[in-house]
């Protein structure tokens, strides 16, 4: 029983540092722009994501800051890898801040 409880907490020990590296990598894109959309969304939604959603965000994330821009201003058409309904909740989420 001990071993299944110390699996448990490195389990969610693992997936609370996962959280909080996603976050840092939110806030520090290399543009200030992607900074905001990207670390502001993770503020207010890492914690409730999913697993699924959690891999769908480190995809968007492995994005180049400038691409990642042009998708969201809608200069340049979200390839269909990406265009997954967590991007469309990171551009609704800055659409309400506006």
């Amino acid at each position: 029983m001990q071993e299944q409880g110390d699996k448990k907490q490195q389990d969610n020990t693992a997936a609370a540092e996962r959280r909080k590296r996603l976050v840092f990598r939110a806030w520090h894109r290399g543009i200030r722009e992607m900074d905001l959309l990207l670390g502001c969304y993770a503020d207010k939604h890492i914690n409730t994501l999913d697993e699924e959603q959690l891999q769908a965000l480190e995809h968007i994330m492995s994005y180049e800051d400038s691409d990642l821009l042009c998708f969201f201003m809608g200069e340049i058409a979200i390839p269909a890898n990406i265009d997954h309904k967590l991007f469309h909740d990171i551009l609704a989420c800055r659409q309400r801040a506006e």
